[in-house]
């Protein structure tokens, strides 16, 4: 299975600007999903897709390919994932490079190991799924067979449907949310099917403690804690 690595960093954000280039502990945050990627056994190619020139320096120097500058239009706030990843895909297409899957690195997780990213790919590989993505499980609070809905009238529903919740934690069945640091996709299914995520999708589960997603400051500081924590 050919795989394309695929890392997105826009110039651009919100929570805290100009995060992608952004030092932490040194270096800028991008530079930790490349060094990941690079050292993941299992992708072919790696190339960052973004808008931003400094960025795309940070990207050739850190050792990855930047085959084209992306799109003002595919580089806005509210410019969803996919279309991101299309547009990537149909680029090395029409330059002769065609992959089998596709794995989508975003730059917000800086904890992603290597190991996981060869072993979401594995799983794909070794499936037949469309998808797999990373996941961390739903605290037992927040699960779906506790969670209530509320109705135009004021009604309490279970967003099982369900009329009575499960009356044990030790009942619930396993559930799982996006832990969001790597997705796999085949390339036919993103192309094809529009989707990240494909009719059966699989989940790679990992731990909390090793996981961050840097959208606000309070993230930023998060992970500036865990990887001292790491390194100390």
């Amino acid at each position: 299975m050919l795989v394309l690595g695929l890392i997105p960093a826009r110039g651009g954000s919100k929570g805290v600007p100009r995060k992608n280039a952004k030092l932490l502990f040194g270096k800028p945050l991008l530079e930790y999903t490349i060094d990941a990627a690079l050292s993941a056994t299992r992708l072919d190619h790696v190339i960052l897709s973004t808008d931003d020139a400094e960025l795309a320096e940070i990207g050739r120097s850190g050792g990855i390919d930047v085959p084209f500058m992306r799109p003002t239009e595919l580089a806005k706030d509210e410019t969803p994932m996919l279309p991101v990843v299309q547009h990537a895909l149909t680029w090395m297409q029409s330059h002769g490079k065609d992959f089998d899957a596709v794995c989508l690195l975003q730059p917000t997780n800086p904890l992603r190991k290597s190991a996981d990213i060869d072993a979401c790919i594995e799983l794909l590989e070794t499936s037949d799924a469309d998808a797999v993505v990373t996941v961390l499980p739903v605290p037992s609070e927040h699960h779906p067979n506790w969670v209530y809905f509320q109705t135009d009238t004021g009604d309490l529903r279970l967003s099982t449907g369900d009329l009575e919740p499960t009356t044990s934690r030790q009942n619930l069945p396993p559930a799982f949310h996006r832990e969001g640091s790597v997705y796999v996709t085949r390339t036919e299914v993103v192309l094809k099917q529009n989707s990240l995520y494909g009719k059966r999708l699989l989940g790679y589960p990992l731990s909390v403690e090793d996981c961050v997603n840097i959208d606000e400051p309070s993230d930023w500081e998060l992970a500036e804690r865990l990887i001292s924590s790491q390194t100390s």
